[in-house]
């Protein structure tokens, strides 16, 4: 169809874009005159494509429409107008021109809330639903019938921004241009509006967005998220106009420490605290302001409100001094309307909006990739000077920002006093679960329930879920060498401390915790660190196009939002080999730690915001499989999920991610990994790496070796040896433990067993064990391919391995193998540079090495023709 877009802003950028992607054709682009020198978005994609663009300040003069302005509208011979995104009254001379008339989005569910500031009054109603409307324009503008609605819930602590970028803006687009699929296929319908429920509003401007204290506190916190960010909820504080965002409920009755702030109007004064501005309704329940803004323009936290002018200008070091040259350069080249850079210049006054905020942001960080900065940090630092003076403070590490607040349980164990998160991690804070919930973990090296290991279910994915895509599309991503670099540092730094949690969690041996599921954990951090910028395509030839000339390259891209389930034998290590290959590659994370060991990844994500990892970058959810597993496959906006654990669960996930949205996924699963052990084999070697290979861990190993197959002269003694070392093990693994962290032998613990004479056809030679249990068969002499049709006899096929002093047996049986690893006189050696990962129903995809980034990327091709 011919389409005249009618509107401004980036959502009419898109929906433009996405009509042209649909093969109409737009013939002429009309909306607002450049502000300060700059043309809208709508106006600056139309024009590079070529696309006749009208900017008329008016659409008509004294109630009659402009003839002039008519005329050059008609000349384009429109089809279809659609207005994305419109500010101006358009006469209905225009309206009905088109063939198909005239269509129109707007961000409520009609009949509710019409008028300019419908999503506003969605949320100071408190409405649980929300949503917008795509109608057929009529002289009401928003009165015409519906062509098409979608809905989504309304999070108690939305914004307009939030619930706009969340639904409004994304589904907003895709609903449009959907309507006009319909028109062009003649199946739109028209469903007149009814008038029972409808609202007329007013426009929400500053005047009128002044704040009644005489309500309830979810009125007050509903009329404060309502007006944030435009126009901003204001009162009188202190003599002067103070405007309110960033408001939450809180839940507990005992209000916090803080230092007292009278509000004029207000039932009771005001707390500053640590958390921010505390708030009381007339119901005495509370609520928490966490930024303020002053008539100046300035933002500040809330809990800096009594700190404003304590601060004094940083005198900057030569070193600083380039760097504030480069920003003023920067501030210039977004700011092209201002003649010079000054201190005082202000970075909103002088036309700056939400995107520049973004393009500064992602300035800063090519030239100082050390500091990561919120969008919210530019609002609260408006002028040139303002802005570099916090720079410079940040990169100093004096930025004089309140430390992350953790409610830690701390506990004296191994000669030292570690201390342990235990809510979930959204958003770069630790938070209560959604009413409060929590669940027992219990401690397996007595056995007990632990009062202090209480953990929050989570109840609330979606919104975690949410957290996530807003990251992405605010573009904080691109994470840094420097912020692995430092994760590492700080996991290295905390590992005596991280072994120990993780001994009283799963129940491992300290030395061994501290060598491997830390250890490997950290090593699995740098190597991941030195990917990121080292992420490219190819550039490949297209020998089929000619005779044009054409250039044929390759991008490799982020996933985005991405889910990580890990079980509870590993439960550090299994989160690094996933997350580290997830964050290199610039994606978004929620994981969830087994339920039973959530400990340390808890620990992990007090160091990630230590680290300095933008907020909502990794999120961490204590939980259930069957609801917050269950709830990561099945949700949209996840787009890769890594799975580490059982064959059946992972059939589940993965026919859960096929239904929801096709999500790519990986699994690593169950094993029965055969080892097969030759009579020319090194004797001493393959007894201790044979007991290694089913012992390590305690057994509970994912690759451990579940059928030991030995060449029938050598059994006998293979046997005996294997049972006079399992029984000296028996004998001392408590003695071990207690010597370890002087741990009663109490608790979860299963002596070493080993079977022999074992048939193929047992249960115990098919199923995994999980556990300290050798199984043993014999094969005989000079069988090769007989054991190999054995060992291939399954299944599972994750690992494997063989002895033989015979390099050519051994490479012979490597290639038979159908197994993801094999240990070729060797057991359990995995690398952080090599992939690790099964063939089979163990599963699919790689952990480790440069393979494990395909997993968390995605490929763009591009042609060009020249």
């Amino acid at each position: 169809m011919k389409i005249a877009v009618i509107g401004q802003s980036l959502f009419g950028q898109e929906v433009y874009k996405e009509l042209r992607k649909d093969g109409h054709v737009i013939v002429g682009v009309f909306t607002i005159p450049d502000k300060d020198g700059k043309a809208d978005p709508l106006a600056t994609e139309a024009e590079k494509d070529g696309v006749p663009v009208f900017k008329f300040p008016r659409w008509r003069l004294k109630g009659n429409s402009i003839p002039e302005v008519v005329k050059q509208y008609k000349a384009v011979g429109a089809e279809l107008n659609v207005l994305p995104f419109c500010s101006q009254f358009i006469p209905m001379e225009i309206i009905n021109f088109p063939r198909h008339g005239s269509i129109i989005y707007h961000p409520s569910l009609l009949p509710r809330h019409r008028g300019a500031s419908a999503i506003n009054w969605t949320l100071i109603h408190g409405d649980k639903k929300g949503g917008f409307t795509v109608f057929w324009a009529d002289d009401g503008l928003d009165t015409g019938p519906i062509l098409l609605q979608r809905e989504c819930d309304v999070e108690p602590d939305d914004t307009v921004n939030s619930i706009y970028n969340r639904f409004l803006f994304p589904e907003g687009v895709k609903g449009t241009v959907e309507a006009v699929r319909l028109i062009e296929v003649g199946k739109a319908p028209r469903i007149t509006q009814p008038q029972e429920g409808a609202t007329y509003e007013g426009i929400q401007k500053k005047e009128n967005a002044k704040i009644d204290w005489n309500q309830s506190a979810e009125a007050l916190h509903n009329w404060i998220r309502g007006n944030d960010k435009v126009p901003g909820a204001w009162a009188e504080v202190d003599g002067q106009k103070l405007t309110f965002y960033g408001s939450t409920l809180v839940d507990n009755d005992t209000p916090a420490s803080g230092q007292s702030l009278e509000i004029p109007g207000a039932c009771r004064p005001g707390l500053v605290t640590k958390q921010g501005l505390l708030l009381f309704g007339n119901d005495g329940k509370m609520l928490l302001v966490k930024n303020l803004q002053f008539e100046d323009g300035k933002m500040i936290p809330a809990a800096q409100y009594f700190r404003t002018g304590d601060s004094t200008a940083v005198e900057l070091t030569e070193e600083e001094k380039v760097f504030a040259a480069e920003m003023r350069v920067v501030w210039k080249s977004i700011l092209s309307n201002v003649p010079e850079i000054e201190d005082s210049t202000d970075f909103f006054k002088c036309g700056a909006a939400s995107m520049d905020v973004v393009r500064l942001v992602e300035e800063v960080k090519l030239r100082a990739n050390q500091l990561q900065l919120q969008n919210e940090d530019v609002y609260m630092a408006t002028t040139f000077q303002e802005f570099v003076q916090m720079c410079v403070r940040k990169l100093r590490g004096e930025d004089g920002e309140d430390e992350l607040v953790v409610d830690y349980v701390e506990k004296n164990v191994n000669n030292m006093s570690i201390r342990m998160p235990h809510q979930l991690f959204i958003n770069g804070q630790f938070t209560d679960a959604e009413g409060g919930n929590t669940y027992q973990t219990i401690n397996p090296t007595d056995g007990k329930v632990r009062r202090e290991y209480y953990f929050c279910v989570c109840v609330c994915v979606c919104v975690c879920v949410c957290v996530c895509v807003f990251t992405v599309l605010s573009g904080m991503t691109s994470l840094c060498l420097f912020s692995l670099h430092r994760l590492a540092d700080l996991m290295e730094e905390h590992q005596e401390e991280l072994a120990t949690i993780e001994a009283i969690d799963s129940g491992a041996v300290y030395t061994l915790a501290l060598k491997t599921h830390v250890g490997m954990s950290i090593q699995t951090f740098r190597y991941f660190a030195g990917w990121c910028d080292k992420i490219q395509g190819s550039t490949i030839p297209i020998n089929q196009s000619r005779p044009n000339r054409n250039l044929t390259f390759t991008r490799r891209e982020p996933v985005g939002v991405c889910a990580i389930v890990i079980p509870w034998n590993y439960p550090l290590m299994m989160l690094a080999w996933k997350t580290a290959a997830c964050l290199a590659a610039g994606n978004t994370v929620v994981v969830k730690p087994a339920q039973v060991t959530p400990l340390t990844a808890l620990k992990f994500a007090e160091l990630t915001a230590k680290a300095g990892f933008p907020r909502g970058v990794v999120n961490i959810l204590p939980g259930s499989g069957s609801s917050v597993g269950q709830r990561l496959s099945d949700h949209p906006d996840v787009r890769k999920l890594g799975f580490t654990g059982s064959t059946q669960i992972g059939k589940q996930i993965m026919k859960s991610c096929a239904v929801s949205n096709v999500k790519k996924v990986s699994l690593e699963l169950g094993g029965k990994s055969p080892l097969i052990i030759f009579s020319d084999c090194d004797m001493d070697k393959a007894v201790r790496m044979g007991m290694s290979s089913v012992f390590f861990n305690k057994g509970e190993n994912c690759i451990a070796a579940g059928r030991l197959f030995v060449e029938e002269s050598i059994h006998d003694q293979f046997v005996h040896r294997v049972v006079r070392v399992s029984y000296h093990l028996s004998s001392q693994v408590f003695s071990v433990l207690t010597s370890c962290l002087s741990f009663s032998s109490s608790g979860f613990f299963f002596e070493p067993a080993v079977f022999t004479d074992v048939q193929d056809n047992m249960y115990v030679a098919q199923e995994e064990s999980f556990g300290p249990v050798m199984i043993i068969s014999k094969f005989k002499d000079s069988d090769v391919d007989g054991v190999l049709k054995r060992a291939n006899d399954t299944e599972y096929g994750l690992a494997s391995g063989v002895f033989t002093r015979d390099i050519s047996k051994a490479l012979y049986v490597s290639e038979r193998l159908e197994a993801g690893t094999v240990f070729i006189n060797t057991y359990n050696k995995t690398d952080v540079a090599a992939p690790f990962g099964g063939f089979k129903q163990s599963g699919f995809g790689k952990d480790l090495g440069e393979e494990a980034l395909n997993e968390y990327l995605k490929t763009k091709t591009v042609t060009i023709e020249y």
